[in-house]
Order: structure tokens, then sequence, then C-alpha cells
């Protein structure tokens, strides 16, 4: 069965479970098959990097955002700004819409 992921890139998300519970931020990236996405500030663990002269990059330890799981996550809506549900509409030319499942405005893209 084909989900669909109700989370885009760019949205404001906040984290409902683990370690981060309560954190907001952007999401940078979304795996749609795999239902995990990348959020900045979220999940940061640090990756031991090689030095590679050809491309700037200096060794040592690096900190960078982790993937999390979209279960973990909800939508901050921007006009009511709290966590909700994503619920979705259809338009009167039948495109389909995000609608926050509280206030009913609708979500960015």
């Amino acid at each position: 069965m084909a989900w669909t992921v109700s989370l885009r890139k760019g949205d404001q998300v906040k984290v409902i479970a683990g370690r981060d519970k309560g954190k907001t931020g952007r999401v940078l990236s979304v795996d749609q098959d795999k239902r995990i996405c990348t959020v900045e500030h979220v999940n940061l663990v640090k990756r031991h990097t090689r030095p590679n002269p050809a491309k700037q990059i200096k060794g040592g330890i690096v900190e960078r955002e982790g993937r999390i799981h979209i279960s973990n996550l909800m939508v901050v809506c921007p006009s009511c700004s709290k966590a909700t549900r994503v619920r979705h509409q259809f338009l009167d030319d039948g495109s389909k819409m995000r609608a926050c499942a509280r206030c009913g405005a609708t979500l960015g893209h």
C-alpha cells in the first residue's frame, strides 16, 4: 500500500516523541518510501569525517542532523501556532490541499 506523507520540505514541525521531544524545527528532507525525514536542529548525531582537501572538508568530529520517523512529528500551523494533525481538502478545481485540523487554515506550498 502506498502511504501519503503529509509532511513536506520546508514545513515547521514539532517533535512529539523521543529524546528531542518538544523541539521544533524546519523539515530539510523527506523520504516518503521509508517514512523518515531530517529536521533542522533535531536528533543531532556526531559523525567522524575524514579530511578531503579536494572538497575543502576538514577532518574531525562533525555534529549534524540525523533522521527521524514521521510518526514522531506534528506539523505546526502558521496561523494558530500550535502542533496539529493535517487534513486534506479538495478545492473546487479538483486539486487537493493540506489544511490545519484545528483552525482549517491551508498549509503552504
